[in-house]
């Protein structure tokens, strides 16, 4: 960029760094990016102007909320991008988040107290605080990429979903997951995808994620747009890979697109 354009009040990268929180490694790989397009000096040194500080707040909030640099990307440069817009929804993220928090403190907080027998703690609460651990932990994992994918609304909805189920339908989706986890080693036996211990699989699999999404959330189009994700993300690809055995993520999906992949409804 030409020295014209570093008119107004500008930093070095060292005075970014110090002023955002950030390193300056990681001021170098966001420009690499593409997410930040500092000008340069007369000695070729990176300056920062104010947009550039505007831009990398917007970087270090979304940043802080679970997206992926890629994603952020993408939403940066979105022609239709709105920053208030897209804050206001990911400042709806958080509270909601914030919310599960507060209720996993308190468990823990008075888990605690029970365990010093100053408390005592009712099998309704220790469920509760089961329930919110395993809400927090999908947040942390899988949260971003299922609200970047899914939205907002339907992310929130499966969590409420699961705070709504009692302790039998817990269980019996905790049994139905190993059920899930027994009939995908019987279908990889098979070696066919399409064959009858495949498509027993895909049902079974079905059942499972309606007891997550709720009622009226199913469709073989978001079921089988699921098991592609299984794909792309190692994580999902060792939970059945180190469970099924070898390969055993790639089976699963290509079960999904055997019976899903003509459209097929299939919702309960």
């Amino acid at each position: 960029m030409r020295d014209t354009q570093l008119a107004g009040c500008t930093y070095t990268i060292g005075e970014l760094a110090t002023m955002s929180g950030a390193t300056e490694r990681s001021l170098r790989h966001y420009e690499d990016l593409g997410l930040l397009s500092p000008a340069r000096g007369g000695n070729g040194y990176r300056r920062y102007g104010e947009k550039d500080v505007e831009r990398l707040q917007q970087v270090l909030l979304y940043r802080a909320c679970g997206m992926g640099l890629s994603e952020i990307r993408a939403l940066l440069e979105s022609p239709d991008y709105s920053a208030e817009e897209a804050l206001e929804q990911h400042l709806k993220t958080l509270r909601t988040r914030q919310r599960e928090l507060e209720t996993l403190v308190e468990t823990v907080e008075k888990t605690i107290a029970t365990m010093k027998g100053q408390e005592t703690m009712t099998n309704e609460e220790r469920f509760r605080g089961i329930k919110e651990q395993a809400i927090e932990k999908n947040e942390s994992t899988y949260g971003a990429e299922a609200r970047e994918r899914y939205g907002d609304d339907a992310v929130d909805a499966a969590n409420e979903c699961m705070r709504a189920m009692s302790e039998k339908d817990w269980n019996e989706m905790r049994e139905l997951e190993q059920g899930i986890i027994r009939q995908l080693k019987a279908a990889m036996s098979t070696g066919d995808p399409a064959g009858n211990a495949a498509q027993e699989l895909v049902d079974l699999h079905r059942r499972w994620i309606c007891g997550y999404w709720g009622e009226g959330r199913y469709s073989a189009q978001a079921h089988l747009a699921l098991g592609e994700m299984y794909l792309a993300d190692e994580r999902f690809r060792d939970y059945y890979d180190s469970r099924a055995g070898a390969g055993a993520t790639e089976f699963l999906v290509a079960a999904l697109r055997a019976k899903l992949g003509d459209g097929e409804p299939g919702a309960e």
